[in-house]
């Protein structure tokens, strides 16, 4: 097996890891507080979140498997994959803050800070790799929906 296939290997069972431990919080409170919460018309049916979530986790994974066999000895590569390290940990904190601890605004707070980094680890990983960045683009886009969807149910409890 290549460096690069192990590398995208073990970066895609660690984005699904820490999907799968953030989906602790989220069961925790989605079919009893969060069924109670007011929510926008464009609010999807729950069913839909665990699929997407995946494909995003795989995409997210081997993006930065492709950016990390690029040799981490790099500064570029490092910095890079310090902004994915930090994104990564702060789309798990969201499902903490707002299903484990039931905080939409903070949930909000949280989510913003993830687009700022997720924009700059695209820009990073986009000096690597032009295909590991685009691998990031159906992502972003997510979250940009994601966080719509958290200020509308903000707003609306």
């Amino acid at each position: 097996m290549s460096k690069t296939t192990t590398r995208i290997l073990i970066a895609v069972a660690i984005c699904l890891t820490v999907g799968f431990l953030a989906g602790f919080a989220t069961q925790t409170s989605v079919d009893t507080w969060y069924s109670t919460l007011n929510k926008p018309s464009f609010n999807p049916p729950n069913w839909i979140f665990g699929p997407v979530w995946t494909v995003l986790y795989i995409l997210m994974g081997i993006a930065a498997g492709m950016v990390w066999a690029r040799g981490v000895y790099h500064i570029w590569v490092k910095t890079a994959l310090y902004h994915f390290g930090f994104q990564l940990m702060f789309n798990a904190l969201w499902s903490i803050v707002f299903f484990g601890f039931k905080q939409p605004f903070w949930a909000l707070m949280v989510i913003l800070t993830l687009l700022v980094l997720l924009v700059l680890t695209i820009k990073w990983f986009r000096v690597i790799s032009k295909t590991a960045s685009w691998l990031l683009v159906p992502y972003l886009l997510w979250v940009c929906f994601a966080t719509v969807l958290n200020y509308s149910i903000w707003s609306l409890n």
